[in-house]
């Protein structure tokens, strides 16, 4: 018989919140156990590796959506698809760190600009940003 948890445990041993582990079930994620009579739904131990999953796509910038999706493809064993979803997110955070830099060298232009005025009435990175 495998061990089973209370929900405060499910949640000390994975590390999350019991709101995190409320909201997931909310959110299709994660199943919730009946409640027997006058009981505490027990969840099975292997929840934690569910919750570990979820924790750590979200880390990789998954949205719960695509953990979802990702949760499903696990269940069936599609390694093609994971890969696919995979390769699409990495290509979104690429992008984003693209941006990002592009942000980074326009500011510190901007701040190099305040650094060399005068102090005068006119600053460089307000007049940047009221440009049409």
């Amino acid at each position: 018989m495998t061990a089973e948890l209370t929900i405060g445990r499910l949640a000390e041993a994975a590390g999350v919140n019991v709101e995190t582990i409320r909201y997931y079930q909310r959110r299709g994620l994660l199943d919730e156990p009946v409640k027997p009579l006058g009981g505490h739904r027990r969840y099975p131990a292997e929840q934690v590796k569910r919750l570990h999953f979820i924790k750590r796509a979200q880390t990789l910038g998954f949205t719960l959506s695509e953990v979802g999706g990702l949760l499903r493809l696990d269940e069936g064993r599609t390694c093609a698809e994971t890969r696919a979803l995979a390769a699409r997110k990495l290509a979104l955070i690429e992008q984003k760190i693209a941006d990002l830099a592009a942000m980074q060298k326009v500011l510190a232009g901007l701040v190099q600009q305040c650094d060399a005025g005068d102090g005068g009435a006119n600053c460089p990175i307000i007049d940047v940003l009221t440009q049409d």
